[in-house]
């Protein structure tokens, strides 16, 4: 085979299975997590994008549909999309929602993200240093909860309908408060990087189920405090609101009229606020 035909075989193997919507990919730093990805074609030509992460829920199949219903907003927006995939039972013990609190066992959920996040920065030869967090349900979970360790990565968060939440509170233990993030996780919170993440928290005011939310004493991630944010998950979004808020950041809080827990319902929304702070991004940037 020649090298010109060589060529032609491996361009047309970028375009199929790197660019618009990607193949499914084994983290290179940890295999038993994946990702996919939406990439504007232009990216093939040399552009230059931000990124978007977009956190699955506890039935995992938002992975897939996340990169496609962002697409068109990546493509218009000059913003790729990366989908990563935690499957229920890594450690093999069936359990659906060790990604939501950040640390399962010896897997710390948030340096996985970051890994794939580098290890994409590098295939695409982009500057994702900082990214855009987007996460429903248990996707709000995570969202959250990186934000509170990782605020210096973020240039944005949209946190969609969490059915727990960790408030920052000095006088609680992770994932209830942050009193011990040092111990846990090597991390000091940081009120003033937080501050200058725009936030997005939203859910409908019919998302009102508790049974899969309320923790009981026993249960794998019940601890003294578990439902002291309050009883549904709008309540409970509404006190993550008034923490953040305590602590100095910006928060738009979006209470959606007659919209229970559907991820789908939540989209244009969460489309609108991520175009505007890409908008404000790029004009303090010029």
């Amino acid at each position: 085979m020649t090298t010109i035909a060589k060529k032609s075989v491996a361009d047309r193997g970028r375009a199929t299975y790197d660019l618009g919507a990607t193949a499914i990919f084994a983290s290179k730093s940890d295999p038993r997590f994946h990702y996919c990805l939406h990439v504007p074609p232009a990216v093939g030509e040399g552009a230059k994008v931000d990124l978007m992460v977009a956190i699955h829920g506890t039935g995992r199949t938002s992975f897939l549909g996340f990169r496609d219903a962002f697409s068109e907003f990546g493509r218009w927006n000059g913003c790729a999309i990366l989908c990563p995939l935690f499957p229920i039972g890594v450690l093999g013990d069936d359990a659906r929602s060790g990604y939501k609190y950040i640390l399962e066992g010896n897997i710390r959920y948030d340096q996985v993200l970051l890994a794939m996040v580098e290890e994409v920065s590098a295939k695409y030869s982009q500057d994702w240093s900082r990214f855009a967090m987007f996460g429903f349900s248990g996707g709000g979970h995570f969202t959250h909860r990186f934000a509170i360790l990782h605020p210096d990565r973020l240039w944005a968060a949209s946190i969609g309908a969490p059915g727990s939440v960790t408030l920052l509170d000095p006088t609680r233990d992770w994932w209830v408060g942050i009193r011990d993030l040092p111990e846990k996780f090597g991390i000091t919170f940081d009120a003033t990087a937080l501050a200058k993440v725009p936030f997005q928290m939203i859910v409908g005011d019919a998302d009102l189920e508790t049974w899969e939310i309320t923790h009981v004493q026993g249960s794998a991630h019940w601890m003294p405090g578990a439902n002291d944010a309050g009883r549904t998950r709008p309540e409970r979004l509404m006190a993550l609101c008034r923490s953040f808020e305590a602590a100095g950041a910006r928060v738009r809080f979006d209470l959606l009229p007659g919209v229970s827990h559907e991820r789908d319902a939540v989209l244009d929304s969460v489309k609108d606020f991520l175009a505007q702070q890409l908008k404000e991004r790029r004009n303090a940037s010029r």
